[in-house]
């Protein structure tokens, strides 16, 4: 899979009191997208933490803001895997607007950069072969 996206829509709760979306929120969407990527995968974040004492968790993330999103706007969050190490994950992660013509416009593109760690000691560990093997990074393309 190349590219994964995942469509949101801006309600009150997402803006601030200037009637834009909120900045911190863009990187709920990035994180909604990822967790819907695994999902599509077959990986589910409550099994991976019941079952396998292990989660993703954010250990640096960078976002340039482009333009705002506003109330009720049709946005679509997007990944790109373009990297995979024994225990990391990296992301290209973008939010776009889809305008009624069905244009789009980027509003922030971002870089999530996620360790895998063991839920009892917070540690790092090595992502299972089970679930590595299905992680490919994507084509630049």
């Amino acid at each position: 899979m190349t590219v994964f996206r995942h469509p949101v829509r801006i309600y009150y709760e997402d803006t601030d009191a200037g009637g834009v979306v909120y900045y911190a929120n863009y990187l709920k969407f990035f994180e909604r997208c990822r967790t819907e990527w695994l999902r599509s995968l077959g990986h589910h974040q409550v099994d991976l933490l019941a079952k396998h004492d292990i989660a993703f968790v954010v250990k640096s993330v960078a976002a340039d803001y482009k333009r705002p999103g506003r109330l009720d706007d049709h946005l679509e969050a997007g990944l790109r895997l373009s990297h995979l190490g024994r225990a990391q994950l990296q992301f290209e992660q973008w939010v776009d607007r889809i305008n009624p013509d069905g244009a789009r416009e980027t509003l922030v593109t971002g870089h999530v950069k996620l360790a895998c760690v063991n839920l009892k000691t917070l540690r790092p560990v090595s992502i299972p072969d089970w679930l590595h093997s299905q992680l490919q990074p994507s084509d630049a393309s």
